[in-house]
């Protein structure tokens, strides 16, 4: 009986899930075009929303300083939204709970001037909010 909540039927799935890989494509175009807000506003701003890479980021503000470090030229300068254009293929999503999504994606940068094409895979728990489904845990690589 505990794990009943867990057996969402795939239906009511399908209006969480469309909301999630919206946002998704939302934050991808705000990579293309160099928004660091957009591209950061699918997550929750709570301290502790973390990211996983090598290392664990806790906080929207640290996860932003991380993009910024890493990739200097795709939010500013000349560059500003040039170079790899980010997509992703979703690969698999269930519900955990009435408030709660699991996402497991593949993101793909494309090939762009001297950068070669860089693949991976994320899997990221969402919360529902009053501002939409927000990422709570981005664990990439």
């Amino acid at each position: 009986m505990a794990l009943a909540w867990c057996a969402v039927p795939a239906k009511a799935q399908e209006a969480p899930r469309a909301a999630i890989e919206a946002a998704m494509d939302d934050s991808a175009a705000g990579w293309n075009v160099g928004d660091i807000d957009r591209f950061l506003a699918i997550y929750a701003d709570d301290p502790a929303t973390s990211f996983i890479g090598a290392d664990i980021t806790r906080g929207v503000a640290p996860i932003r300083a991380r993009y910024l470090e890493r990739y200097p030229d795709r939010f500013s300068g000349e560059a500003r939204g040039g170079g790899q254009q980010l997509s992703f293929t979703f690969e698999d999503f269930r519900m955990l709970g009435p408030d709660h999504a699991l996402l497991i994606a593949r993101w793909h940068l494309s090939a762009a001037g001297d950068s070669e094409a860089m693949d991976g895979m994320t899997t990221l728990v969402f919360h529902r909010t009053d501002a939409g489904w927000k990422i709570i845990a981005d664990h990439s690589s």
